[in-house]
């Protein structure tokens, strides 16, 4: 029996393919997070009536750490990185974050490996510590350049 070289055997447009597989589900996700952002950029949340408001907000006072995220990703579309961080400095570390951690996903799917999160329980507890700590000073007197 002969032994055939399997990588000899492959074409470019078979390489094509495969690497069209590798990088479709984060061009998905891609095309899913673009088209939210662009529907909140054409949609003003500024404008009452387009989003629900906030329970946590109109039940009690209080801003919760999403509060003003969707203003944040409105002035974002818009190009105002400063309306961003006011409205929601929070979400717009997080939009940066995951915008990071998405070219890594492609990165990594491009090379053919998997993308790999490994967070260690003191990491969630930190970002939960983050979170809690971000929404108790911008409910504080103190805080107010935090209010969306």
């Amino acid at each position: 029996m002969l032994d055939v070289d399997t990588d000899s055997r492959r074409t470019p447009a078979a390489g094509a393919a495969a690497l069209a597989r590798r990088v479709a589900i984060p061009a998905g996700v891609l095309a899913a997070v673009a088209g939210a952002f662009a529907y909140v950029g054409a949609v003003d949340p500024n404008e009452p009536g387009h989003y629900p408001a906030c329970p946590l907000l109109e039940y009690t006072g209080i801003f919760c750490p999403g509060c003003g995220g969707l203003r944040g990703a409105h002035a974002l579309v818009h190009g105002d990185l400063a309306a961003a961080l006011q409205a929601n400095a929070l979400a717009v570390a997080g939009y940066a974050l995951l915008a990071v951690l998405w070219t890594v996903w492609v990165i990594r799917s491009v090379r053919g490996r998997p993308l790999r999160i490994d967070l260690a329980p003191a990491h969630l507890w930190a970002l939960g510590a983050l979170t809690l700590v971000f929404t108790v000073v911008r409910n504080s007197p103190f805080g107010g350049r935090l209010h969306p």
